[in-house]
C-alpha cells in the first residue's frame, strides 16, 4: 500500500476517535513527501477545522479547490470553515460549487439550504430545496411528510417517514423529521434517539444538533442540552439563535449568570433580536431585577410589534399595569393577527394580556372574555384526554392500596432530605416554598420533574408489557432503595449543602405512593386553595409548558376532583404523610401555618420563615414577583369577582363546593 493511503487511512482512523491533533501530524508529515496531494490536503483542512483553526482549514481548503477545481467534498469542506468564521455569503457560494459539481450530495444540499435561510435568502432557500429534490427521490415523500405534519395529520406523516427509514435507515431527513414528530407527541426519549442518530450521521448537521438540544432540555438533562447546543454553535458561531438556546437552556438549568452572558453575546451581534430579548427579560425576572427585566420585554416588544407573547409576559409579572396607550395597541396587534395561521400563539397571549389589563382596571366582565377567548385559541392545540387521566389515577389507587405498604414497610432509600410541596398551579405552593426556603437548613431548588419521570420509566424495558404503575407490586426491595437513591443523585445538581430541599412540583400529587415506596422518609406538602380561586387561577395563567388540563373549565374541574380524590386516597392509606396547608390559613395567620410546616418538617422554629419576602433567591413561576413581597390577602376569595362568569364552573364543581361551609360557597349554593 502506498505511504499517502496508508496515512489517509490512518488519519481518518484518529478523526473518527476524535484526535484530530494526531491526526494533523500524520497528515503533516504525509504532505511532506507529497506536497500535492489533494486528499491528503483535503483531510488535513477537515481535521484543522474541527480542532477550530478554521483560517488555517480555509488556506488549506482553497489550496486543494484550485489544484482540483471540480472537487465536490473540498468545496464543501471550504464551506464548513467559512461557516466557522461566520463568513456565510461565502460559505454559500462554496455549497453552490460543490453542488454544481456533485448534485446528488444530500449534505452540500441541507447545509446550502440552511445557510440561505440564515442569511435572509429565504428564496433562494425555497429554489435550493426544489434543486435537491430531483437528487433524492425520497426528498418529494418528505416535503409531503412536512405538509400533512403541519396540518395535524400526525399518523400519516409517520407513516411515510417510518418507509423512508426502512428503505434507508440512514436517511437525514427523515431521522430528523421523525425526531421532530416524536418531540410534538412530547416522546422527547423517543425523538432524542433519532436526533443522535442523525449527528452520529452527519455531524455537521446543524439543525439536527439544535433539535437534539431541545429534546434534552425538555428531559431536564441540561448538561447534555448544553453540549449538543455548544456543537451546533461551533458549526456556526455567529448563530444568534443558537446562542439564544443556550441561554435558555441556561435558564432552565439555574444558571442565571451564564444565562445573561449568553443572551448577552446573542444580542451583540442583534441588538433587536427579539427571542433573546424575551429570554433576557425571563431571567432578569427569575433574579428578581423586574426594572430591568421589564426593560427587556419592552425592548422584545418594539423590535417585533406582533409578538404577543412579550405582552404577555410583562403582564405575567403580576404586578405590572399596562397604559391606556398601551391596551389599545395590544387591542391593534390583536386584532391584525385574529384568525392568522401563523398568528394563533400571538392572538393567545395577546388574549391574556389584554385579559390582566382589563383585571387590573375592575372590568371583570371583559376580563372574563378575554381569558375565555385565549383559552378557547389554546385548547385545541393541546393533546389532553381527561378520561385518560382518570383510569391513570384508577391504576395508581388500585396499586397502592395500604396491603402494598404494609408489605413493604421499612424498605426504599431512607434519605429525609426531600420535602415535596404538591398542589394544583395557582394554589400557592409558591409561597410554602418561599417560607420553607427562608430556613437557614432547606435550600428552594426548582420544579423538579425527576418523580414523575423515575415512575413512568419504571417498567418501560420490560417485554410482557406490564408498565407503572403494575409494575411496582412485582418489584423487590433493593429496586426501591435504587430509585430511592437515583432520584437524591438527580436532584444534587441544584443543590448547594443545605440539610434539606423543596422539590415544588406541583403535578408530583399523582406519584405521593411512589415517593413512599421510594424514599418513605421524604416530607410532603399539600398546597390547597378554594376550589374556584384554583381553577379560575389556572384559567388565568398561560403556562410556558405543561399544565394542559388549565384551558378549559370543564378539563379543571374534572383534573381538581380528581386531584382531591387522589390526595384523599393519600391520606387514608398514608395517614400523617402530608401536611395540608390551605392558601387562605396562611394569609390569615402567616405564623401559625409556618410553625405548622416547621414542624411538620421536623425543623426548629425561625423567624425568617416569617419574612420570606426578604430571602434572596431565584424563583421561576409566574408567582415570582408576588412571593417578593409581605403576604396580603388581595388574592383570597378572587373567585367572586367572577361570579357571574363562572356558572359552568360552579355547576362542575358543584360535588366539591357543597362540602365547604355555608358562606365559602357561591350564592346559587349557599342554602342547599
Amino acid at each position: 500500500m502506498p505511504a499517502a493511503l496508508r496515512a489517509f487511512d490512518r488519519a481518518v482512523d484518529l478523526m473518527k476517535a476524535n484526535d484530530f491533533a494526531s491526526a494533523e501530524a500524520i497528515l503533516e508529515a504525509a504532505l511532506d513527501r507529497a506536497p500535492n496531494d489533494p486528499n491528503l490536503l483535503r483531510l488535513l483542512g477537515v481535521s484543522l477545522t474541527r480542532q477550530n483553526h478554521n483560517a488555517e482549514a480555509e488556506k488549506t481548503l482553497s489550496r486543494v479547490v484550485r489544484l482540483v477545481p471540480n472537487f465536490a467534498l473540498a468545496h464543501e469542506n471550504l464551506a464548513d470553515a467559512l461557516m466557522q468564521q461566520g463568513r456565510l455569503d461565502e460559505a454559500a457560494a462554496s455549497l453552490k460549487t460543490a453542488i454544481r459539481h456533485n448534485p446528488a450530495s444530500d449534505a452540500a444540499n441541507r447545509k446550502l439550504i440552511e445557510v440561505l435561510a440564515l442569511t435572509g435568502h429565504g428564496g433562494e432557500a425555497d429554489e435550493a430545496f426544489r434543486h435537491s429534490l430531483e437528487a433524492d427521490p425520497d426528498r418529494a415523500a418528505i416535503v409531503e411528510a412536512m405538509e400533512l405534519n403541519r396540518t395535524g395529520e400526525t399518523r400519516k406523516t409517520e407513516k411515510i417517514l417510518r418507509d423512508i427509514l426502512r428503505r434507508n435507515p440512514e436517511h437525514l431527513d427523515a431521522l430528523r423529521l421523525m425526531g421532530v414528530h416524536c418531540a410534538r407527541k412530547e416522546l422527547y426519549n423517543d425523538a432524542e434517539a433519532f436526533f443522535r442518530r442523525a449527528v452520529d450521521l452527519a455531524p455537521d448537521f446543524w439543525l439536527a444538533w439544535i433539535n437534539l438540544g431541545a429534546a434534552l432540555n425538555e428531559q431536564q438533562k441540561f448538561d447534555e442540552a448544553d453540549t449538543a447546543y455548544k456543537q451546533a454553535l461551533k458549526l456556526k458561531p455567529q448563530s444568534v439563535f443558537t446562542l439564544e438556546k443556550l441561554g435558555a437552556n441556561s435558564l432552565f438549568d439555574g444558571r442565571h449568570e451564564d444565562a445573561v452572558n449568553w443572551l448577552d453575546a446573542a444580542l451583540e451581534r442583534d441588538p433587536a433580536h427579539f427571542p433573546s430579548l424575551l429570554c433576557l427579560g425571563h431571567v432578569l425576572k427569575t433574579v428578581g431585577r423586574q426594572t430591568e427585566a421589564i426593560d427587556a420585554y419592552r425592548r422584545c416588544a418594539a423590535a417585533r410589534p406582533d409578538f404577543g407573547e412579550a405582552y404577555w409576559s410583562l403582564a405575567n409579572l403580576k404586578t405590572f399595569r399596562f397604559s391606556g396607550a398601551e391596551v389599545r395597541e395590544m387591542e391593534e396587534h390583536l386584532e391584525a393577527v385574529s384568525g392568522k395561521a401563523d398568528g394563533e400563539d400571538s392572538e393567545i397571549a395577546f388574549s391574556f394580556a389584554l385579559a390582566k389589563a382589563f383585571e387590573d382596571r375592575r372590568n371583570y366582565g371583559k376580563a372574563f372574555d378575554y381569558y375565555s377567548r385565549g383559552n378557547g385559541r389554546k385548547r385545541p392545540t393541546l393533546n389532553y384526554d381527561p378520561i385518560e387521566f382518570q383510569r391513570t389515577n384508577d391504576r395508581i389507587i388500585d396499586v397502592f392500596t395500604k396491603e402494598f405498604f404494609e408489605a413493604r414497610a421499612g424498605q426504599g432509600c431512607g434519605d429525609d432530605s426531600p420535602v415535596l410541596i404538591v398542589g394544583l398551579p395557582r394554589s400557592g405552593s409558591t409561597l410554602l416554598e418561599q417560607i420553607l426556603a427562608s430556613h437557614s437548613q432547606v435550600e428552594g431548588t426548582a420544579e423538579l420533574h425527576y418523580l414523575l419521570r423515575l415512575a413512568t420509566e419504571t417498567g418501560m424495558t420490560r417485554s410482557d408489557g406490564v408498565r407503572y404503575p403494575e409494575c411496582m407490586l412485582e418489584m423487590k426491595s433493593h429496586h426501591f432503595r435504587d430509585l430511592g437513591r437515583e432520584y437524591i443523585e438527580n436532584t444534587e445538581r441544584h443543590r448547594s449543602g443545605a440539610r434539606y430541599f423543596t422539590d415544588k412540583m406541583p403535578n408530583n400529587f399523582t406519584g405521593i405512593g411512589f415517593l413512599q415506596a421510594i424514599l418513605p422518609n421524604a416530607k410532603v406538602i399539600d398546597a390547597r386553595r378554594h376550589p374556584l380561586d384554583s381553577c379560575l387561577g389556572s384559567f388565568k395563567q398561560l403556562f410556558a409548558r405543561g399544565q394542559i388540563f388549565t384551558y378549559d373549565l370543564y378539563d379543571l374541574a374534572h383534573c381538581y376532583i380528581q386531584y382531591m380524590r387522589l390526595m384523599d386516597h393519600w391520606n387514608a392509606v398514608l395517614p400523617g404523610k402530608v401536611l395540608t396547608v390551605h392558601y387562605e390559613d396562611v394569609v390569615g395567620d402567616l405564623e401559625k401555618q409556618a410553625g405548622r410546616i416547621a414542624a411538620h418538617c421536623g425543623l426548629e422554629w425561625e423567624e425568617k420563615m416569617l419574612r420570606y419576602h426578604e430571602t434572596e433567591r431565584a424563583v421561576k413561576t409566574a408567582s415570582s414577583e408576588q412571593v417578593r413581597q409581605p403576604i396580603y390577602s388581595g388574592s383570597v376569595n378572587l373567585w367572586r369577582r367572577y361570579e357571574d362568569e363562572l356558572g359552568e364552573l360552579i355547576d362542575y364543581l358543584e360535588p366539591v363546593l357543597l362540602k365547604l361551609p355555608p358562606h365559602q360557597r357561591p350564592k346559587s349554593l349557599m342554602n342547599r
